[in-house]
């Protein structure tokens, strides 16, 4: 014949469910993710230190002063042997050291009546362990600990139950025991075990006590709001005298009043006064009026046990998918978490690694900008400013363009005074505002208006921006066109200076017009200069920013590199002054041939001019057949004044060699200042920040820069403990 299940099976339908979640809670998982489990809460008079005696069969202390000051998780499960287990669960915040030393606790009964007889001394072995001040006169230690006593029961004739006892909540402090903070503490760690959604409330309530003014009862709906996790369990029955009051509590129990979804059950527990006798004797009252009229399955703690143990099985099946669900979402977290803190920077080999990873890939993305690999990162099309190369093409076009069309004092005669404005684009002066710059690498614009973006990010640049480059860079950007009558000033000056030389001025004269007509080089080129530094520096903050997301970090970098980076911007400085010296304070010569052909044809061209204009003479005078005797022209250059022919001279020269300077000046200036001193030489500010300069730092400087902050490395310690528990957890749950 078949053998029906009895309830006691029924309870056992997921024996090993229940023990994934008891073990979920031996480390700790509950401070991460809610679990299933039932929690006895109520006043220190209400009768729960009886009621878990009559579930559990364990004698906790009655007396206030005794009472427990810490969580006690009880467990019973079936098995083959019979054993008890007390150990210590450390709590979540324990020190390193208090685990150790709470963990090294191990109490063993052989059976439930030998740990009866053993529960008072092993709760005070137990309190020692945790630190607990048990009397007035006992100094040092705390009142109450995150610590949580487990007592399993296991035997072959157990019933799975898991039941979690918390301290009760009392309103007057005992002096030299318990103060007004231990009140507000005990109430805070009640809520936090009833606030979770799969905690079934076990609320403890007397009879003896109008159910209206239970605060447990407040507190719980307070998490509780619907009343679906509250189970009202009524103690103390006997205590209640009169026919009206046990009415009362017969209606409460039929949840006519104060109702809850998982209503409430009464029992009748040992008194402090009464004998150690089962509690089916204890509770016979039931069989009398008006007790008799209550449904048998909502009396006694039998009904009660096997009630919490049908709840606890329930909640643990219907919560256990969104349990896995959930720890296996929060340790996706966590270890995300965890990796945007970057690598561990807890020794001198992590943080040299973790730096000169930072500084490799700095390098990589200037060494992609100066070669104009724009596929080499995303970045490249997030920020214009992080395209070296292109933005210094259109500076340096814009210096020449500039250089060649304003930088002489005064024009050179037979030069067109009236050109446009030097720029090519009629609409590369617009303002172009930031925003417009494409963030999406795969957006792309029309060549013109990403041209005159381009060129815009060269030229829309604000010392006030850069005050670290104050002193190093120029404030004055823009220069006048050149003057005329350059023809006049040279004669001029000629006048002033001439001595007693036949028909040829002296090189003091050359030179002193040189000057005069270099005079806006060094602001041009200063301009220039500056403005190629202010782009270098742009691009290196920006690319610190990319490789180094830590503001803290950066800014600590920063403050190492600054200073020599700011060095090398000087040098770049000191070396365009040095070009300046060379071609301003020196008088002009030059070996290129380039000098002598042009001044040559600057002279034939002069004679031209001579020889054409006298041809427009004869040919007004003399219509068309007109024609110019060799005495006509001998006479056109012949009849000038010493001055005009030496101012003649000293133009042509001078035009020659400003053309010949100015060429050389320029490509210096590019290729000697910005290409060596700003972007491509071994030592320019972009080579600051290397694996070598991090090889080089000191233990001191290197913690200094890459040392974790004490705030960092405790986020990561506890992330790490977070998903080592995490994973524990998983892997508990995955069979």
């Amino acid at each position: 014949m078949k053998q029906e299940n009895t309830p006691q099976d029924n309870l056992l339908a997921s024996p090993s469910l229940l023990r994934k979640i008891d073990q979920l809670r031996e480390r700790n998982i509950g401070q991460h993710v809610p679990l299933p489990q039932l929690v006895v809460v109520g006043d220190q008079s209400s009768g729960k230190s009886s009621l878990l005696e009559s579930l559990t069969g364990i004698p906790f202390p009655r007396d206030v002063e005794l009472c427990t000051r810490y969580a006690t998780q009880i467990t019973q499960r079936r098995d083959h042997s019979t054993h008890v287990n007390i150990t210590i669960i450390p709590g979540p915040n324990s020190s390193d050291e208090h685990k150790s030393h709470v963990e090294a606790y191990h109490g063993s009964a052989l059976s439930g009546e030998d740990l009866r007889a053993k529960f008072p001394a092993i709760l005070q072995e137990v309190n020692a362990r945790m630190g607990i001040r048990m009397s007035s006169s006992a100094k040092g230690g705390t009142v109450f600990s995150e610590d949580i006593l487990k007592i399993e029961i296991c035997g072959p004739k157990e019933d799975y139950l898991t039941v979690i006892d918390v301290p009760g909540i009392f309103r007057n402090s005992t002096e030299g025991v318990t103060t007004k903070q231990d009140i507000l503490l005990v109430r805070n760690m009640v809520t936090h075990y009833i606030r979770d959604n799969r905690t079934i409330i076990l609320a403890v309530l007397p009879c003896n006590i109008d159910i209206a003014n239970q605060e447990i009862l407040t507190l719980a709906e307070e998490y509780d709001k619907k009343g679906e996790r509250t189970l009202g369990i009524l103690t103390k029955p006997d205590l209640v005298p009169e026919a009206s009051g046990k009415d009362t509590i017969c209606s409460i129990v039929e949840n006519k009043r104060k109702q809850l979804t998982l209503g409430y059950y009464v029992v009748r527990s040992r008194g402090a006064d009464q004998d150690d006798s089962g509690y089916e004797s204890r509770e016979q009252m039931f069989n009398e009026d008006p007790w008799r009229r209550l449904d048998r399955g909502r009396v006694g703690v039998r009904a009660l046990k096997t009630k919490l143990g049908e709840l606890l099985g329930e909640m643990a099946k219907r919560e256990f998918p969104k349990l896995r669900k959930d720890i296996g979402e929060m340790l996706s977290r966590a270890e995300k978490e965890r990796d945007g803190l970057g690598p561990a920077r807890g020794t001198d080999t992590e943080q040299r690694i973790f730096l000169s990873h930072i500084a490799d890939k700095f390098q990589e993305l200037t060494k992609a900008s100066l070669e104009a690999r724009y596929h080499h990162d995303p970045a490249f099309e997030a920020s214009f400013h992080l395209k070296l190369a292109t933005l210094m093409a259109f500076l340096a076009e814009d210096f020449s363009r500039e250089f060649e069309e304003k930088a002489a004092f005064r024009y050179f005669e037979n030069e067109d005074s009236d050109t446009d404005d030097y720029d090519d684009d009629d609409d590369d002066d617009e303002v172009v505002d930031e925003d417009f710059l494409p963030m999406n690498p795969n957006q792309t614009l029309p060549a013109a208006n990403a041209k005159r973006i381009l060129r815009a990010a060269t030229r829309d640049l604000d010392p006030e921006e850069f005050p670290e480059l104050d002193g190093i860079i120029s404030d004055r950007y823009e220069v006048e066109d050149p003057e005329d009558d350059i023809m006049d000033w040279i004669t001029n000056l000629y006048v002033r200076s001439r001595g007693m030389e036949l028909g040829h001025y002296t090189n003091a004269v050359q030179a002193s017009a040189w000057r005069e007509q270099s005079s806006k080089w060094p602001i041009i080129s200063r301009a220039f200069t500056s403005r190629a530094i202010m782009i270098v520096q742009r691009f290196i903050t920006d690319t610190l920013s990319i490789v180094c997301p830590d503001s803290t970090l950066r800014d600590t970098l920063w403050s190492c590199i600054q200073e020599e980076v700011l060095e090398r911007y000087k040098k770049a400085t000191g070396f365009l002054e040095y070009l300046l010296s060379v071609e301003r304070e020196i008088n002009p010569y030059t070996l290129n041939k380039h000098f002598n052909r042009t001044r040559q044809e600057a002279h034939a061209d002069r004679a031209a001019s001579h020889i054409l204009a006298t041809l427009q003479e004869a040919e007004q005078a003399g219509g068309d057949n007109a024609t110019v005797t060799i005495g006509q022209v001998r006479s056109s250059t012949r009849d000038k004044s010493n001055i005009q022919d030496v101012a003649e001279q000293l133009h042509d020269g001078l035009s020659s060699y400003y053309d010949v300077a100015r060429k050389r000046f320029v490509d210096n200036v590019w290729t000697q200042v910005v290409q060596s001193h700003l972007l491509f030489g071994s030592n320019t500010p972009l080579r600051v920040f290397t694996q070598d300069w991090v090889i080089g730092l000191g233990a001191e400087q290197l913690d200094a820069i890459a040392g974790e902050s004490s705030s960092v490395k405790e986020q990561r310690a506890n992330l790490a403990r977070k998903i080592k528990d995490l994973k524990e957890a998983k892997k508990i749950l995955s069979f």
